[in-house]
């Protein structure tokens, strides 16, 4: 069902000479929505519970693995005078970095880049395919009506 809804918005984006339109960004972000990670809530837990680094260099990494539950891990690293806060998925993928100057980076797992990767290669495979057809249309088209014109 989602290769025929990928297919369909390409079709469509083809035939208004648009790559990438709105409607398969909107399913393209839904699609990863549904293997991310809640970020909004690993963030919130933290906020909630630590208002400054101060507070995070004294917690301990049980904790901060309590707070963030499983299947998540998370690492405060303090180097020098920057301190940061490192959050991990199961997979051992780098999802989340809070540093006090810059407050939280978000980061892309790996099963969210191939989840893009597979819809964008499922988008370009059948977007180019409809050009094509369209394109083979047209040509059809001029030569016919050269044709009609001429007779």
């Amino acid at each position: 069902a989602l290769r025929e809804k990928i297919t369909e918005y390409a079709r469509e984006d083809a035939a208004q000479n648009v790559y990438m339109g709105n409607k398969f960004l909107a399913l393209r972000k839904s699609e990863v929505a549904k293997v991310a990670p809640d970020r909004a809530a690993l963030m919130g837990k933290l906020n909630q519970e630590m208002t400054d680094m101060k507070e995070i260099r004294e917690a301990d990494e049980r904790w901060l693995r309590f707070l963030f539950g499983e299947p998540y891990e998370a690492k405060f690293l303090s180097e020098g005078t920057g301190s940061a806060v490192h959050v991990y998925d199961g997979n051992g993928d780098e999802i989340l970095t809070y540093t006090m100057g810059v407050g939280w980076h978000e980061k892309e797992s790996k099963v969210e880049t191939q989840v893009h990767g597979a819809l964008k290669a499922a988008y370009y495979d059948a977007y180019h395919a409809a050009r094509q057809e369209i394109n083979a249309g047209v040509a059809g088209m001029e030569v016919q009506g050269g044709f009609d014109a001429r007779a």
